[in-house]
């Protein structure tokens, strides 16, 4: 068993079409609001999901950028962020056509939230998904 610590926010894709996990689907989360000392512009972090379909550690998006999400994840107030999933990628590396070529998903995580975990599983299709806060 890993003693890697788990981000506090993680997601999970399965696709409907084939009852599998929703591997090597391409993620981007983004903090849509952060504090004015970190940042004026949005904050990204990148993943890909394993073969489980899961996303359990996320990179800096900017090779310049000097904080980690659990630094961000701990910045005072009630944060607002989206998980972009690339879903045309993943669906068109099997020849289909996708009606959502992405889907974003947008959560706030409230101040006297921070010490919990988010883990946003979200169930796909070519026409059609749904998505909800996991444990």
């Amino acid at each position: 068993m890993s003693t890697e610590k788990k981000p506090p926010i993680t997601c999970h894709v399965l696709d409907t079409t084939i009852g599998r996990p929703g591997a090597s689907i391409p993620v981007v989360l983004t903090l849509l609001n952060p504090s004015s000392s970190s940042s004026n512009s949005p904050l990204k972090f990148t993943a890909t999901t394993n073969s489980d379909g899961r996303v359990i550690a996320w990179a800096p998006a900017s090779p310049f950028s000097s904080q980690g999400l659990e630094e961000v994840f701990r910045e005072q107030g009630d944060k607002a962020y989206s998980l972009t999933f690339n879903t045309e990628e993943y669906f068109g590396q099997r020849g289909v056509k996708t009606f959502f070529p992405e889907v974003e998903v947008k959560f706030v995580v409230r101040e006297e939230q921070k010490g919990e975990h988010f883990h946003v599983p979200v169930l796909l299709g070519p026409f059609g998904y749904t998505t909800y806060r996991g444990s």
